[in-house]
């Protein structure tokens, strides 16, 4: 079997009304790649399994995992990327805010020498249609996070980065952050590692919906940002096997 080119992960929690669309639309843009899609289904209540399972005979690259309860969007992330087999692995929103065509400009710095290229909805030449509060704790947010943890990127929160396979390895086999931390922590390891990140400009667009409540949510975070650097400060990072997650690939054979 040839080397797949890239895998899609696209963490879902109860999605079944906003993951058909993006899915649908990942699934045809990539035909004529050697590429998977992954969705894994963190504990969902809803019908979002039934939405990947009929499409899966038409779609023999589409892979469904899920996880045994719901363990948060760090956990299912975690689960999918290190679960795929793409030399390049993007992990994707579900409700598709930043579109599938976006990923060549993330391509492009992976190819320019990037191990991890990050969308950005901050920068020249992007499109960024939210509303004015979203945008405003947004921004509190991600320049909170620059004084605590990781300086020089402007938007480590958008749901849409692109990692090479290596990258993935060493960084998602790291990473202990099962809820919405979990992307500073990765980018903070990276930092720390050495790895070239780039932060990109993409589109995006705020879709109705959002499981995040940017201040409670914020707040967690931000303590989140707190004990991931009191980690690597008590070297609790070093020599630590990863960090199990209850999966189950129901892919049908």
């Amino acid at each position: 079997m040839a080397e797949l080119e890239l895998s899609v992960v696209i963490p879902a929690y109860n999605e079944e009304k906003r993951l058909p669309r993006f899915l649908d639309d990942v699934l045809q843009r990539l035909q004529g790649r050697r590429f998977e899609v992954i969705v894994v289904d963190d504990g969902s209540q809803d019908q979002t399994r039934q939405v990947v399972l009929s499409r899966c005979s038409a779609h023999p690259n589409l892979r469904l995992i899920a996880l045994q309860r719901n363990c948060g969007k760090g956990a299912a992330v975690r689960a999918g990327m290190l679960a795929a087999h793409g030399a390049l692995r993007l992990f994707a929103d579900a409700d598709g805010a930043t579109a599938i065509e976006e990923l060549a400009r993330l391509e492009r710095a992976i190819q320019a020498g990037a191990q991890v290229a990050i969308g950005s909805r901050e920068g020249e030449g992007t499109v960024v249609t939210a509303s004015p509060l979203r945008r405003f704790l947004g921004r509190w947010f991600n320049r909170a996070v620059r004084l605590g943890a990781i300086s020089g990127i402007r938007d480590t929160q958008c749901g849409f980065k692109l990692f090479t396979a290596e990258a993935t390895q060493r960084l998602f086999g790291m990473a202990r952050e099962d809820g919405f931390a979990f992307d500073v922590e990765v980018l903070y390891l990276g930092r720390k590692l050495g790895l070239r990140i780039d932060e990109v400009p993409v589109n995006w667009t705020e879709i109705a919906g959002s499981k995040v409540r940017l201040l409670r949510d914020g707040l967690r975070m931000l303590r989140s940002v707190m004990r991931i650097r009191a980690r690597w400060r008590t070297g609790r990072y070093e020599g630590r096997e990863r960090k199990a997650t209850p999966a189950t690939e129901l892919t049908p054979a």
